[in-house]
C-alpha cells in the first residue's frame, strides 16, 4: 500500500505547487527517489487531466557522466533535454541525496562544463522562466543524519513541513513583500556582520510553495553595485559536493573582494567561475516556523525561521538586478538569539530583531503566529 503521506504530498505538488491543468504536459524528474512516490505523482497528474513524462536519474551516474564529460557530450545532453523541456508546461524535480558528497571529487572543470551547457541551457533559460516548476528533496537516512534525527522522526518532520498550509502562509507574507518593494536602503548587523545595500526598484517575490517545497521566504536582489561591508555566515553550506563552514565575504561596490571559509580555495574557485560569480543575485528573508535548525540542505536551510540568505551569482528573472552567472549559491545566516542575534533594517526602520519581526503588520510571520491554528 502507498504511504498516505505520499498521496498527500503528490496532491500538493500537482494541484497547488504546479497547478496542473487538463491537457498540460508535466515532466517528473526523479533523482535517487523511490519509484512509489514517482508512480503516485504520475497517478495524481493523470487524474488531474495532465500528461506526465518521467526521467529517472542517479547522482552516482551523474558523477560518472561529469567525470567523463566532453564538450560534445554535454552539448548532446543539453540539446536532448532542451527539446524535451520545450514540450512541457510543468516540472517537478524530486531529488534524493543518499550521499551528499557524491560529486565532491568531480574536478571544477567538470562542474563548470555542466553548468555552462546543460544547466544553463535547460534550466536557467527554459525551465525556470517558462514552466510552472517546483523542486523538492526526498527524505532518506542520509538526510536524517544531516539533521541529527532518527530516520522515522525525520520522515515525520519532512511530511509535516512539506504538506503544511502554504496558502495560509502566503497571505501572511504579503505585507513583507509589499514593504520590501517600497524599501531602498537595507542594513544588516550581527556577529561579524555589518552590511549595507539598496533594493530600490527591484521586485520582491513571495514564495509560498509554488517553486520550492518546503517554502517560506520572500526574495529580492540588491542593486548590483550597492553592497558594501562584511557578512559572516553561520550555517554550513554545501556546493558541488564540498562542505564549507564559516563563510565570510567582504564587499566593495557590490563585488566580493575577499572570501574565506573552511575551504577557501574551493570557495574562490566557485566565485571565479565567471564575472557575475562575485556579485550578489539574491537577498531573501526566511520564516518557515517548522524549520529551525540547519541540516546542510539548502531547500530546507534557506527557509529557516529567523534566517536570511545572500546569494552569489545569477539573479532570478522575477527580481533581476542584471547579474548573470552560471552559479547561484544560497548561503544562510541565522539571526535568532541562540546564534548571537542580529537586526535587519529598511530605510531606518527596524524590521526584524533576533529573528523576530518587529512591525505589527509583519508579526503574523513570527513562528508562534504561523503555527497557531486558525
Amino acid at each position: 500500500m502507498i504511504d498516505p503521506r505520499m498521496t498527500q504530498l503528490a496532491e500538493v505538488l500537482i494541484h497547488y505547487s504546479t497547478g496542473l491543468k487538463p491537457g498540460e504536459k508535466i515532466l517528473i524528474e526523479a533523482i535517487d527517489a523511490p519509484h512509489e512516490m514517482t508512480c503516485e505523482l504520475v497517478r495524481v497528474a493523470k487524474a488531474a487531466g495532465g500528461h506526465p513524462l518521467v526521467t529517472l536519474k542517479s547522482n552516482q551516474i551523474n558523477r560518472a557522466l561529469l567525470l567523463s564529460g566532453s564538450e560534445q557530450q554535454m552539448d548532446l545532453m543539453a540539446e536532448t533535454e532542451v527539446h524535451r523541456m520545450k514540450q512541457i508546461q510543468a516540472y517537478i524535480g524530486l531529488r534524493g541525496s543518499p550521499n551528499i558528497a557524491e560529486l565532491s571529487d568531480v574536478p571544477a572543470e567538470g562542474h563548470q562544463l555542466y553548468q555552462d551547457t546543460v544547466w544553463k541551457r535547460v534550466h536557467q533559460e527554459i525551465r525556470v522562466p517558462k514552466t510552472k516548476w517546483v523542486v523538492l528533496r526526498w527524505p532518506n537516512p542520509a538526510m536524517a543524519q544531516q539533521a541529527n534525527r532518527s530516520t522515522e522522526s525525520f520522515e515525520s518532520f519532512y511530511f509535516d513541513v512539506c504538506t503544511m498550509d502554504y496558502a495560509r502562509m502566503g497571505k501572511a507574507m504579503m505585507p513583507l513583500a509589499e514593504r520590501m518593494e517600497k524599501a531602498d536602503q537595507v542594513k544588516i548587523v550581527g556577529p561579524g556582520t555589518e552590511l549595507t545595500f539598496s533594493i530600490k526598484g527591484i521586485a520582491a517575490i513571495p514564495c509560498d510553495g509554488k517553486l520550492n517545497i518546503p517554502d517560506g521566504e520572500v526574495f529580492t536582489a540588491p542593486v548590483r553595485d550597492s553592497v558594501n561591508g562584511t557578512l559572516q555566515y553561520n550555517a554550513r553550506t554545501l556546493y558541488q559536493g564540498v562542505i564549507h563552514d564559516d563563510v565570510r565575504f567582504e564587499f566593495k561596490q557590490g563585488k566580493i573582494v575577499k572570501a574565506t571559509s573552511s575551504n577557501t580555495k574551493h570557495l574562490n574557485q566557485v566565485l571565479d567561475s565567471d564575472e557575475g560569480g562575485r556579485f550578489i543575485g539574491e537577498f531573501a528573508i526566511g520564516f518557515n516556523p517548522y524549520i529551525t535548525e540547519p541540516m546542510l540542505d539548502i531547500l530546507f536551510d534557506e527557509k529557516i525561521a529567523g534566517s536570511f540568505h545572500f546569494t552569489p551569482g545569477q539573479a532570478y528573472e522575477e527580481a533581476d538586478n542584471g547579474n548573470h552567472s552560471t552559479i547561484h549559491w544560497d548561503i544562510v545566516c541565522l539571526q535568532d538569539e541562540a546564534r548571537g542575534g542580529g537586526e535587519i533594517w529598511f530605510d531606518g526602520e527596524l524590521i526584524r530583531k533576533d529573528g523576530l519581526f518587529v512591525p505589527d503588520a509583519l508579526q503574523p510571520l513570527n513562528p508562534e503566529n504561523l503555527k497557531r491554528k486558525s
